[in-house]
């Protein structure tokens, strides 16, 4: 399977390569941001990473942010950016096993539970190799989640405990219903590893949700290069190109997903057929040679064969849609701290449309840089919001605290972006 869809991946011409500065692009401005996030001891292992936004359709004005902190768990907050809940990642099983880890977030609306129909948050806990379910009740006493995750889902990749521990687990997410059956599907990619894998959600009678697996496809880790030498990009020994950035378009099932060394690979959400490589990034191709003392690649000489639009890692991959069938796919250009748009529509082959950067308001309201998660929705949010919003994870925040890890999540009016990406 894998050598077909490198060759697959082939069918993407080589592309004059030009290291595009992301100052070249407009600059859009955040309105608000969550309080920072600390990865160290004294933070609880917080770290941002990646947001869904949930709208409230009853009162528009008080939908939800929910986001990932990794080992610090779940955050949800309102439009306001202000804390409205923090959930922990379950504990270690044992004392030397790996504790509760969420890494991505993605929404499931209106799943049939046995108390009848709720709509869900969905993380993947990488730590424990599991997805976790939490009911959300805007107006439940105690705060809007409640967990709902069966305690017999079992590990999405991993055999045994000792696996688990290893840490090549679930990682990336993206949510799916089926309109034709109505069932609803998760597809989770692997870490370090090029593993996507479909589960449908198995409601149970006792209103938990669990799931169980209906196929996996691995995407192509080398790919063989115009000059008719064969490239995987430099990595740890035994560390394959992995998936983290992931949507499902809901109008024709469609799934994008983010290889971060690699590009970005359209695929069949229900993963038949054959992916095709829509756009790679500037390093394709770029051979680079792995010390293990630093623990770092130097790269060598790039032959041109990578894409000219987006930086590795790319990540944070979210779908702007609008009513007539048109929008963007948005991706985060991790390398070059900019956010890149392609057509959503098929027939226009997901073609480029343009970019844009999230910059600082001032010295305490910066901007995204190295963004691992966005979410985006296109429906008006109460006042705060009336055009729609975009939120961000911003891997460095300023000015930040010494030498302390500093994450949190940006939220800008969608208004200013599609203004951008217009202009």
């Amino acid at each position: 399977m894998a050598t077909a869809l490198a060759a697959a991946a082939l069918a993407v011409p080589a592309q004059a390569h030009h290291r595009a500065s992301g100052s070249d692009l407009p600059a859009v401005t955040p309105r608000a941001e969550t309080p920072v996030l600390h990865d160290d001891d004294a933070g609880g292992n917080a770290d941002a990473d990646d947001p869904a936004i949930w709208r409230n359709a009853a009162a528009p004005g008080r939908s939800l942010v929910i986001a990932t902190a990794k080992e610090g768990g779940l955050r949800v907050y309102d439009l306001e950016a202000r804390p409205v809940q923090s959930i922990a990642a379950p504990p270690a099983v044992g004392e030397d096993d790996a504790p509760g880890r969420f890494n991505n977030v993605d929404l499931v609306h209106g799943l049939r539970l046995s108390s009848g129909r709720a709509d869900l948050a969905v993380t993947s806990d990488r730590g424990h190799d599991r997805l976790r379910f939490y009911r959300i009740d805007r107006d439940r006493v105690g705060g809007p989640l409640t967990d709902v995750t069966d305690a017999a889902a079992p590990p999405v990749f991993s055999r045994d405990q000792a696996e688990i521990n290893d840490q090549r687990t679930a990682y990336g997410l993206a949510t799916w219903t089926d309109p034709a059956s109505g069932k609803s599907f998760a597809l989770v990619s692997r870490r370090e590893r090029t593993s996507i894998t479909l589960l449908e959600l198995l409601p149970t009678a006792t209103g938990t949700v669990t799931y169980r697996t209906v196929r996996t496809l691995d995407l192509p880790s080398s790919f063989r290069l115009p000059d008719g030498t064969s490239w995987s990009p430099c990595a740890e020994p035994d560390e394959l190109p992995q998936v983290e950035g992931m949507v499902v378009d809901p109008a024709n099932g469609t799934l994008y997903a983010g290889q971060e060394d690699i590009g970005i690979w359209r695929l069949r959400a229900d993963l038949t057929g054959t992916p095709k490589l829509i756009d790679k990034v500037r390093e394709y191709g770029v051979p680079g040679v792995y010390d293990e003392e630093t623990e770092e690649c130097t790269p060598g000489a790039d032959p041109g064969y990578g894409g000219t639009k987006i930086s590795a890692d790319v990540e944070g991959l979210t779908l702007l849609t609008e009513s007539d069938g048109d929008g963007y796919l948005l991706a985060s250009s991790q390398g070059d701290n900019t956010f890149a748009a392609y057509d959503r529509e098929l027939e226009d082959a997901n073609e480029y449309e343009g970019g844009f950067r999230v910059a600082p308001v001032n010295s305490t309201l910066d901007g995204s840089e190295e963004c691992d998660g966005a979410a985006v929705l296109n429906a008006p949010l109460g006042d705060r919001y009336p055009n729609g919003l975009l939120v961000v994870q911003d891997g460095h925040d300023a000015p930040g605290d010494g030498d302390r890890p500093a994450t949190d999540f940006k939220f800008v009016d969608l208004g200013t972006v599609m203004d951008a990406l217009d202009g």
